[in-house]
């Protein structure tokens, strides 16, 4: 991974959301779902519902990332997790922060095959070394990204039990 920090803005993620939706639209691909990977798929995944007219929004929580560059062996879906038969049959948008590893995106993909009539991905961020490429995509770059939702430290260190 390369020392150099791409920083994205709170403007320039309002672009982003606005590119990805273009192209998605563009595409010709109608979402029945959007599905958010938590933490930093959150807000794009609200965006993007907004921008395309989806009202039916879910969320996983994947463990993955622990640090700037540091991360678990696996991916780890937490609890509460979605329950596939509400997603049976449908079309859904799975949208994430950065494909980095891709190894996060390729978990969800996993989790969602043999019910979904199909899915497909978005991100802000695609990586070349990602083992999954993102069929929506805002930029690419070998920076870590800055996010302006994970720039700051937290106002608090909450324990880890």
């Amino acid at each position: 991974m390369s020392s150099e920090r791409e920083v994205l803005t709170w403007q320039g993620f309002g672009e982003s959301v606005d590119d990805l939706a273009r192209q998605v639209v563009d595409d010709g691909y109608e979402p029945d779902v959007v599905l958010s990977i938590a933490r930093g798929g959150l807000a794009l995944g609200m965006g993007l519902a907004y921008a395309l007219d989806v009202k039916n929004l879910s969320t996983v929580n994947v463990e993955f990332y622990t640090g700037v560059d540091q991360r678990l062996e696996v991916p780890i879906m937490l609890p509460p997790v979605p329950d596939v038969v509400d997603l049976a049959g449908l079309r859904v948008l799975v949208v994430d922060d950065v494909a980095d590893t891709g190894l996060t995106l390729r978990h969800v993909q996993a989790f969602c095959s043999g019910y979904v009539a199909e899915v497909r991905t978005a991100v802000v961020y695609a990586k070349p070394r990602s083992v999954v490429r993102p069929d929506y995509s805002w930029r690419a770059t070998d920076a870590w990204v800055e996010f302006p939702w994970s720039s700051r430290s937290p106002l608090v260190q909450r324990s880890r039990d």
